[in-house]
């Protein structure tokens, strides 16, 4: 269970990539689901997977809209990054 815990703090810090930020959200997911944890525990793990969904979130709706601007028809000679704010 030590290793949760440092997986939790190291973790604190936002992943770069989606799937970084998608497998750290697994991992909260599998220790909140084993029911060992204490409920400060739980809530510090909730806290930090609404975090990381958040971020996964972004990070494919940046991804979508690259698509978009990529597949857009009606500008075929055109290639631009769609850039997005970060939070």
């Amino acid at each position: 269970m030590s290793n949760k815990k440092q997986t939790a703090k190291a973790g604190d810090a936002e992943p770069q990539d989606f799937e970084s930020s998608l497998e750290e959200l697994e991992g909260l997911v599998e220790a909140l689901e084993s029911g060992e944890l204490s409920l400060a525990d739980s809530l510090d793990r909730f806290k930090r997977g609404v975090t990381l969904s958040k971020r996964c979130h972004q990070l494919l709706d940046q991804a979508r809209q690259s698509v978009e601007v990529l597949t857009n028809p009606e500008d075929e000679d055109s290639v631009t990054d769609f850039d997005t704010p970060q939070n």
